[in-house]
């Protein structure tokens, strides 16, 4: 299995939550300058679309890159604390054309100052399409940074289904 890690604006993917996802495969985990590509997604599209990623998990800038990336590569997401409603950097977001029914994981914080939990769930149930399979987790005592206990905990849940 192959799984891209998109990281946060100025968080790059740690040794343990690394180790984590090792265990169900192949982890490509670029770094990535938001502010300096306002075309990242179709950066990243050009560069993966054909290593065969199975799966598109992303934290906070990165959750909001993976969540169009994973429309355009066709394949599901966990999104972690996603900068959907809101972003610090512009990013131009690519002509999508095809629906495609896939599962999104969405992890909120409801202690998240940077990015509220109810300000992305007016985003999901405005915007993202009911065909998919849409799970969203609402962790009472999570704020932005995830722990590695939260992140393994979730990663386990999102390999299950």
């Amino acid at each position: 299995m192959n799984i891209l890690f998109l990281h946060g604006l100025e968080s790059p993917l740690t040794t343990d939550k690394k180790n984590i996802l090792q265990k169900y495969g192949n982890v490509f985990a670029p770094a990535l300058d938001y502010k300096s590509n306002p075309d990242m997604i179709q950066t990243l599209f050009d560069e993966y679309h054909k290593k065969n990623i199975d799966v598109i998990i992303g934290s906070s800038m990165g959750g909001f890159t993976g969540f169009y990336l994973s429309k355009l590569l066709k394949v599901p997401a966990l999104l972690f604390n996603p900068a959907l409603p809101y972003h610090a950097t512009e990013q131009n977001i690519p002509n999508i054309d095809v629906v495609h029914h896939h599962l999104i994981q969405f992890v909120l914080g409801i202690q998240d100052d940077t990015i509220k939990a109810e300000d992305n769930l007016k985003y999901i149930l405005n915007f993202v399409p009911r065909e998919n399979d849409i799970r969203i987790h609402l962790l009472k005592d999570l704020a932005h940074r995830i722990p590695a206990t939260v992140f393994e905990a979730e990663v386990n849940l999102f390999f299950k289904c």
